[in-house]
């Protein structure tokens, strides 16, 4: 089986397009998870900031 040289070529043009368009997709998915961890993390933040100062009510003692 012979390839010519244009068609062989092709081939390997199209494995470094898939390559990089595969490169690009995963920079950007590594950007999505970047700035999903952040809001994340600003969440939690926000969270701590409005939490009590102290635990002094927060435990309840029941007895039956």
């Amino acid at each position: 089986m012979s390839q010519s040289v244009g068609a062989a070529g092709s081939g390997y043009g199209y494995e470094v397009l898939g390559a990089v368009m595969a490169q690009k997709q995963q920079n950007q998915e590594a950007k999505m998870a970047t700035m999903l961890v952040q809001s994340a993390m600003q969440s939690v933040e926000q969270v701590q900031a409005s939490s009590p100062v102290s635990n002094l009510g927060q435990n309840i003692n029941i007895t039956v």
